[in-house]
Parts: C-alpha cells; sequence; structure tokens
C-alpha cells in the first residue's frame, strides 16, 4: 500500500482508498460513528462539542454541480467551528489563466485545506502535489473514496462488520466502483461487478486492488451474481453530459442489470440495497426497491455528512 500523500505538518491528504492505510481507513469510521452518537436528535445548526476547525477555513473548489458533497462538507465544517469557501470551476482558472499547481500554491496561502470536486483524477493530483495544506478528493471521474468510506458506516449500521460480507455491484462500472474495488482490500469485503462487458470497470484500478488481497469478480448474470448477496449496490446510468444517442445505448445495455423486486428477491430478505444519488427512478432502480423496506438510501446519504467531518479531522490530525 502507498503511504498517504503527506501535506501541512501533521495533516494528510485524503485522495484514495488505497493510499490510506486500513487502519486509519477504520479510525476514520468509528470516529465517524461517534460523531453521529454525539449529534444525535440535536438541531441542525447547534455545534459540535469540539470545535477542531475553529478558526479554520476550508476551500470547496466544484468543477461538477453537487447536492451531497457540497452540504455535507459545508455544514460538517460549520458545525465543528470552521467556516467555507465554495468556490466554482467558473471562479477559478485551474489549469487555463493559471495552472493548477500555481492554484493550489496560492489557495494553501488562504485557506486550511482543500475540498475539489472535478473531473480529471490529473487535476486532483497535481493541487495535492502543489498544496501545503491537505487536498480531500470530493469526486473525479476516476475515483468517489468519500461515498465508499459512507457506505462503510451504513453498512455496518445496518448489518455489523463488513468484513467477510458480500457486496454486488449491478450496472456501469464507473468511478464509484473504483472506488468500492479499492476500499474491498482495506475493510475485507467481498466484491461483485455485474454489468456489460462494454462498461467493465478500468482494468488497472481491478489489478491494483487485487494485488492488494482484494477479493473481486465479474458475473455477467445478474441474478446469478446477487445470489445470497448481503448488499446490491447500483448507480446511475448516464453522465450529466451524455446525449440523447449514448443515453440510448446505454439503457439498452444496462436494462438486464436494473435492481428490482425480483432482483432483491434472488439476494435474499436480509440483503440491503445502495444508491449513491441522484437516482433515476425506473431506470437502474425500480421506485418499488428504493423506496422499500431494503433501501437505505437516504442513511446513506446522511453518513456523508458524519464520513466528511471524521476525514477533515483525520487529514488536520485532529482526529
Amino acid at each position: 500500500m502507498n503511504d498517504t500523500p503527506p501535506a501541512a505538518g501533521g495533516s494528510r491528504h485524503f485522495l484514495d482508498l488505497d493510499l490510506v492505510d486500513a487502519t486509519e481507513l477504520r479510525r476514520i469510521i468509528d470516529r465517524s460513528g461517534e460523531i453521529k452518537a454525539a449529534r444525535a436528535g440535536r438541531p441542525k445548526l447547534m455545534p459540535d462539542d469540539d470545535q477542531p476547525l475553529a478558526n479554520r477555513m476550508v476551500a470547496l473548489i466544484f468543477e461538477k454541480p453537487s447536492t451531497r458533497t457540497r452540504i455535507s462538507f459545508d455544514v460538517g465544517i460549520r458545525q465543528m467551528g470552521g467556516a467555507t469557501m465554495v468556490l466554482s470551476g467558473s471562479e477559478l482558472q485551474l489549469g487555463h489563466g493559471e495552472s493548477v499547481g500555481d492554484t493550489a500554491r496560492v489557495l494553501s496561502r488562504y485557506v486550511d485545506a482543500i475540498m475539489i470536486r472535478t473531473f480529471s483524477p490529473e487535476v486532483l493530483a497535481e493541487m495535492a502535489e502543489a498544496a501545503t495544506v491537505p487536498v480531500i478528493n470530493g469526486l473525479t471521474d476516476r475515483t468517489h473514496p468519500c461515498q465508499i468510506m459512507a457506505d462503510v458506516m451504513t453498512y455496518e449500521e445496518k448489518k455489523g462488520p463488513i468484513r467477510g460480507a458480500h457486496l454486488v455491484w449491478s450496472g456501469d462500472g464507473n468511478n464509484v466502483f473504483a472506488s468500492f474495488a479499492q476500499g474491498a482490500a482495506a475493510f475485507g469485503y467481498r466484491l461483485t461487478f455485474t454489468g456489460p462487458e462494454t462498461l467493465d470497470p478500468d482494468p488497472q484500478i481491478l489489478a491494483a486492488a487485487r494485488a492488494q488481497g482484494a477479493e473481486i469478480d465479474i458475473v455477467r448474470d445478474a441474478a446469478e451474481a446477487v445470489k445470497g448477496a448481503d448488499c446490491v449496490i447500483t448507480d446511475t446510468w448516464l453522465s450529466m453530459h451524455d446525449d440523447a444517442t449514448a443515453r440510448d445505448r446505454r439503457h439498452n445495455q444496462l436494462k438486464p442489470y436494473q435492481v428490482t423486486s425480483g432482483l432483491m428477491h434472488e439476494a435474499g430478505e436480509d440483503a440491503i440495497f445502495m444508491h449513491c444519488l441522484p437516482a433515476h427512478r425506473e431506470e437502474e432502480v425500480t421506485s418499488e426497491v428504493f423506496d422499500g423496506p431494503q433501501s437505505v438510501v437516504f442513511d446513506e446519504a446522511e453518513n456523508r455528512l458524519h464520513v466528511q467531518k471524521g476525514i477533515l479531522r483525520w487529514c488536520m490530525g485532529v482526529l
């Protein structure tokens, strides 16, 4: 496992799950659970008892639109006593009028941490290399590590330890699946991908995860893949930038992998259903499943808040 890239003294970047030691990921999950428990029943605006980000400023950069990432980081930072500066891609000159590295160097003089949600993983890497404050990966086209941290937390709230569990991903082998693959070795769950060969996961990510001990397999038949699964997971079939032709092509390829009540029946009544949102009902998942008793999607969404706080605390050396 690679060492976590350093930032300022005592602080660390959070870029991908395979760059953070498994014991540290577990510490973040456990601390996030404690943070959630401590806030139970409190008004949303009430500050945490512990204010580790008091007098600290965090830049939140969004080249991609966001609901859960933006709000969970913003609210979490405020609850921990910090302040936020929310910036869109149009407000910065990332890689255009100014290099990403130079932007990172400037921001490091103004803020105490940077969260970036961007398209290119190269932008994230360049930001982290040049920054002298912690950089957090809020999402790239390659990975989405914060989401998987919330999903692991949610799984363990509902079903107990995730080590040894069988998770099945149905659909497109996208950036969220990539982070599930990276997390498989660290958290010790078995991961199955079921989807069309044309939308298989990145083979380099699969190879790297397996080299670290991850148990990952590919099963083309969705009903066979989910048998005995502890958790069935899917994501939207479409990117916000896909045109009508791409939409039709993807629908045709992915229709056999729609999560329906029939597919959940194959998994079993104890299986839970996850989706990182936003969902397109009656596309990747039916409303019957999405709103049904096996669905934990809104618990996942809430846990983004608590996990984001744990990640920030870890990055800034105040876990």
